[in-house]
């Protein structure tokens, strides 16, 4: 029984099959959290007009069949989200306007709002394209990208990128609740380049195992508050000197989640709107949250 005081989890729909999957997942972690799931299908076609005739709609005919896809679309989903989770309240709703800004505007009061990685209708293109840009930028609860049905084993690790900014303290406070709820353990993954180090080092030729040194001890202190928040979730930390993407992408392969900022600084910098947005959200072989 969900908890009607808890925020939902809200989880986009298109009819593709990548929606199915993020259906799936999305089920299990609104139970995971004890609260409804409510499934949302964006009606941008009663927004559309003959670009012939100027002010003109769509024939009523065929906005009303592609509502009644939409409800089908809906139903279909509402029935994989039960299938997957029996007991779970499930609520599915309607709206008509462009998928990003309909997301943005439900994140409002949501926990969680999931997406698959490529769609069709009204959510195509989303990882590449501006549902993903608008959703991530100006969403105002953590997002979730699904990118299939996923193959992680359930006592897989969750993967979280630590930078020290703001926005990476609340992807430690999303990736460590995450792995309490699923009872496994947390990688803790620190990047840093030679800007980071003391340029004092270099210059005294102590090198690149002092900076590694440092790195590491400025993780295992950013996170011993943490440890005592959660003290039933075991800590792995990883510092290397590289590129974020590329650590992180690496541990994701062995993860069932990885969690990042919205935004950075240092080694995450501008992680939402550059490169390494783009590669976790393309590349990461399981499901990416983006937490704010």
């Amino acid at each position: 029984m969900s908890n009607p005081s808890l925020k939902p989890v809200i989880v986009g729909v298109d009819g593709s099959s990548s929606a199915v999957h993020a259906v799936r997942w999305a089920a299990t972690e609104a139970h995971r959290r004890n609260t409804r799931l409510r499934i949302m299908y964006a009606d941008v076609l009663s927004l559309v007009y003959l670009p012939d005739l100027p002010g003109y709609p769509l024939p009523v005919p065929y906005i009303q069949a592609a509502q009644r896809q939409g409800k089908e679309w809906l139903r279909r989903a509402a029935d994989v989200a039960k299938s997957e989770v029996a007991e779970l309240e499930v609520e599915t709703e309607i709206c008509v306007g462009q998928a990003g800004a309909v997301l943005v505007n439900q994140s409002h009061g949501a926990q969680l709002v999931v997406v698959g990685s490529r769609g069709l209708g009204g959510f195509t293109g989303l990882v590449v394209g501006s549902v993903a840009v608008a959703l991530s930028v100006h969403g105002h609860c953590p997002v979730g990208v699904v990118r299939g049905p996923g193959t992680a084993l359930p006592e897989a690790p969750v993967v979280v990128g630590v930078d020290g900014s703001a926005t990476g303290e609340a992807a430690l406070t999303t990736a460590f609740e995450c792995a309490a709820r699923r009872g496994v353990g947390l990688r803790a993954v620190h990047t840093w380049n030679s800007i980071d180090a003391d340029a004092a080092r270099w210059t005294e030729g102590q090198g690149w195992d002092v900076a590694q040194t440092d790195q590491e001890r400025w993780l295992a202190e950013h996170l011993a508050g943490w440890n005592e928040k959660f003290p039933d979730v075991e800590v792995h930390r990883y510092v290397s000197h590289d590129k974020p993407a590329r650590a992180l992408l690496q541990h994701a392969q062995q993860a069932q989640l990885v969690v990042v900022g919205a935004r950075g600084r240092g080694g995450f910098t501008g992680l939402l709107l550059g490169s390494t947005s783009q590669q976790l959200l393309q590349h990461a072989t399981c499901p990416v949250i983006v937490a704010r």
